[in-house]
């Protein structure tokens, strides 16, 4: 897989993402649905804490990407839906700064929403990645 950045401006990849993701040369997608902050029982999480959800649903997009055999590394996408953007902002670098570990900057959207699916749910992440 040949993965480019796609960069028209540079303001964005100061905020650890990539306008676009020019990807060829790959196998598989995988499509991974939104992940919060839940248990592998499907009970959410660290109620009204912002970082630890934040954590927890990185967590699971890893489990998600893991068990497809692939890592943080192949995720060319990320959209993240938060009910609190500027709480979000100030968390933000729980996240980016796992993604910048994994050696990637994936095209971002952030939306902020009224709410998640799960009352108490403050943040989710949900992404596309490829091999």
């Amino acid at each position: 897989m040949e993965r480019t950045a796609i960069n028209p401006v540079t303001w964005s990849t100061e905020l650890g993402f990539n306008q676009g993701e020019l990807v060829s040369g790959h196998t598989r997608t995988l499509y991974l649905s939104g992940q919060t902050a839940m248990d592998a029982d499907g009970r959410p999480q660290h109620e009204g804490d912002m970082a630890a959800q934040l954590a927890l649903s990185a967590d699971n997009v890893e489990a998600v990407l893991g068990a497809a055999g692939m890592s943080l590394a192949n995720l060319v996408r990320l959209d993240v839906y938060t009910t609190d953007v500027d709480l979000l902002f100030r968390h933000y670098g729980v996240l980016a700064a796992r993604l910048a570990a994994a050696g990637v900057a994936p095209a971002t959207t952030m939306l902020g929403v009224t709410r998640l699916a799960i009352p108490g749910q403050l943040v989710e992440l949900e992404g596309t990645a490829v091999d």
